[in-house]
């Protein structure tokens, strides 16, 4: 990815693309490159946001946008999104990730294959999905993980979500691969739940990798110590 060298053209508006680390925010990362851009130029200010965030424990493709760039990040984030990674069959968590402690196990004794690879197709196209008790969206003004984390009943309604594709890429119990292809609003930790109990089984998400957002691709994408390097070169 060829990188904007002037001031300019970080202010007219950038289009970067970042391969997030693991355990970082998505906003610590814009942090980050807000940060880098602004040292290099000595300047105050300067716009910079991302279009669609990802949870600490994912990694992959973060697009962030500079400047006048900024204005279109809705576009991106309404574009198909496609990830990869492991589920883990056999028990649960309360965040339905490995960001907390496993709540309930069970049995996966008779969990095959075939069920696998059939449980898959109940997934595919427009489903209804109910969003992660551990998660950023707001309710009545509070994030949702505020209520988890407080120990407080709240509501969650579901709302429909686009499964394009899901494919089981690899199994080896009781970690099982995907690639799944989504539209926005699609939580992948709810997808592990909804999986497992579909399964009778439980499951949650283990690793996540978000490799393409539209035309957008991952292997195209920076790591933040490329990006300050060429910027401080």
């Amino acid at each position: 990815m060829k990188l904007a060298s002037t001031l300019e053209d970080f202010q007219k508006g950038q289009v970067l693309l970042f391969d997030k680390p693991l355990h970082w925010t998505s906003f610590q990362l814009v942090n980050k490159v807000r940060w880098l851009i602004k040292k290099k130029f000595q300047i105050k200010k300067l716009k910079v946001g991302h279009a669609g965030t990802l949870d600490p424990l994912a990694t992959g493709l973060v697009i962030i946008c500079t400047g006048k760039m900024t204005k279109q990040i809705e576009s991106f984030m309404g574009q198909t999104k496609v990830y990869t990674g492991e589920f883990t069959l056999g028990a649960t968590t309360p965040s339905y990730d490995l960001e907390t402690e496993i709540d309930q196990s069970f049995d996966i004794e008779h969990i095959n294959e075939a069920l696998i690879q059939q449980t898959t197709q109940q997934f595919i196209g427009k489903i209804n999905q109910k969003p992660p008790i551990f998660s950023a969206l707001k309710k009545e003004g509070k994030r949702l993980y505020e209520y988890a984390r407080s120990g407080e009943e709240v509501e969650i309604p579901s709302r429909k979500v686009f499964i394009k594709n899901f494919q089981i890429t690899k199994i080896d119990f009781p970690k099982v691969e995907f690639e799944v292809t989504c539209s926005k609003g699609t939580y992948i930790r709810s997808l592990a739940h909804d999986f497992g109990k579909a399964l009778h089984a439980g499951a949650h998400l283990s690793a996540l990798k978000r490799t393409k957002i539209g035309e957008f691709k991952v292997e195209n994408a920076l790591h933040l110590e490329d990006f300050e390097n060429k910027l401080t070169n």
